[in-house]
């Protein structure tokens, strides 16, 4: 008969996993005596052997029928972990992977490559949960999905504490808050456990936490916050009268005008707004000049910041009005853009001056991404066939509408938010205006629109105005 090594069965650990020796060497562990029995099968020992017998079996803490092992619980528990740890994975590749292949900015790539990056942990640390809670054959796997678990906590509390600004309802939402309670729950029977033991450098693995926390802290507030709001933005804006000339077959007096713009900044930017209106001005003389009062009414009829003395009743006309650069279209850094229109003017206008201003709305490209597809379309509120863009013109006038949605460089606003989307509204004669909020068109026509959003996407308004006297442009044109 072959005579076979000693089997010894240790005592069960806190989880009622046993340690197996033969001989002087540990062939592994076991959760019960069927996979004892399976073990030493492997092993070349016989089916039937007898586990009573102390000459081929020590049992240690306990005998043949002591297995503490809960499967239900431990599997329970598995299942758990790895489902939380998945679903962490696959949102922070969702949210980062916007970021990290279509950012504008470097330093917003490497946020969101990150966050990418930190995904990729958790679906390491999903499968070291296998190991973990399973015979340990790895030291580091406790380690790793207690790292896995840090991510998670810390990316999901992020996203809650970004939703909590505006609590706006997101799909989102339904994702992250559960998988933030999930992590709580996580960490706190890791720690429970003592995870991290077993670990070969537990300082050194603390650390690359700590350093890896902190560089995505100042990635991502770099990004958010120093980045957008140090790039500078410089715009050139000009308008300029050209020499007037006389119509040789009508009383009229055409008056050539230049507009002109530049990017001098360092961001690319949408133009969402544009307008330029040219005004005539007509006053009546005033002989009291040297009363207070009159200046004063001046000011207050001519609705500017100028006072004049010997002005009164001061009158502006729209004379012609116009887009000057399309809605929707950008303008990179360093581009640059003029027009040339002519307006006429009767011989015999009353007007004392004549002024153009010259307005410009845009977004910065490094702030949000327009959806100028959607944008670019002109809607007409007077045309019942727009459908929800359609308004009366006794409420609203005769309309033009620029709408689009648009979406913030950094995914983790746009996961915590509502859409937003960018309205412009033109008109002849009128000012521009525009928006950047969750104002989508549903319904009626919302006059009141919300703005609260321009400054988060950078919007931003320049404006340029020149005056000429009606004199230098009939003495031009030789009246």
């Amino acid at each position: 008969m072959e005579i076979r090594p000693w089997v010894i069965v240790e005592a069960p650990d806190r989880r009622g996993l046993r340690r197996v020796i033969v001989g002087n060497e540990t062939v592994g562990s076991v959760w019960s005596l069927r996979q004892l029995r399976k073990m030493l099968g492997s092993l070349g020992y016989p089916e039937n052997m007898d586990m009573e017998d102390p000459a081929s079996v020590c049992w240690r803490g306990g005998d043949s029928g002591t297995w503490p092992d809960r499967p239900w619980r431990r599997r329970t528990t598995v299942v758990l972990m790895m489902a939380g740890m998945i679903a962490s994975a696959v949102l922070n590749i969702v949210v980062g992977w916007p970021d990290a292949v279509g950012a504008l900015t470097f330093a917003q790539r490497i946020t969101g490559s990150l966050i990418v990056l930190s995904g990729v942990v958790q679906g390491v640390a999903a499968l070291a949960t296998l190991d973990h809670w399973g015979r340990r054959q790895y030291e580091i796997s406790g380690a790793v999905v207690l790292l896995g678990v840090i991510i998670a906590l810390a990316t999901d509390g992020l996203l809650l504490f970004m939703w909590s600004g505006e609590k706006e309802y997101t799909p989102y939402l339904l994702v992250f808050m559960p998988l933030w309670c999930w992590s709580l729950w996580a960490l706190l029977l890791l720690v429970r456990e003592r995870a991290w033991q077993g670990t070969p450098r537990p300082k050194t693995f603390a650390a690359g936490v700590v350093a890896t926390a902190l560089m995505t802290a100042v990635s991502l507030t770099y990004s958010t916050v120093y980045q957008p709001a140090a790039a500078p933005m410089h715009f050139i804006l000009k308008a300029e009268f050209g020499a007037a000339r006389a119509d040789h077959r009508n009383p009229l007096v055409h008056v050539p005008l230049k507009l002109y713009m530049k990017n001098a900044g360092g961001i690319p930017v949408y133009i969402i707004n544009n307008d330029y209106t040219v005004y005539g001005r007509s006053s009546e003389y005033s002989e009291d000049g040297g009363r207070l009062e009159e200046w004063r009414r001046s000011l207050d009829r001519g609705g500017g910041e100028d006072a004049e003395r010997y002005v009164d009743r001061l009158r502006f006309t729209s004379i012609s009005s116009g887009r000057f650069y399309r809605p929707g279209y950008s303008l990179d850094v360093g581009q640059e853009y003029a027009m040339e229109r002519v307006f006429q003017i009767p011989i015999d206008v009353e007007f004392d001056t004549v002024s153009v201003f010259l307005q410009i709305t845009y977004m910065r490209k490094d702030r949000g991404k327009l959806d100028v597809v959607q944008f670019r379309r002109a809607h007409r509120s007077w045309d019942k066939s727009e459908g929800q863009y359609y308004c009366p013109p006794e409420k609203c006038g005769e309309e033009l509408y620029y709408h689009g949605r648009v979406r913030h460089n950094n995914n983790l606003v746009n996961v915590t938010r509502k859409p937003r989307y960018v309205t412009a509204v033109w008109s002849p004669g009128e000012r521009p205006i525009y928006s950047i909020s969750p104002f989508h068109f549903k319904g009626a026509v919302d006059r009141s629109k919300e703005r609260r959003d321009v400054g988060r996407y950078g919007a931003s308004t320049t404006y340029a105005d020149t005056e000429i006297p009606v004199a230098e442009l009939l003495e031009a044109a030789g009246g």
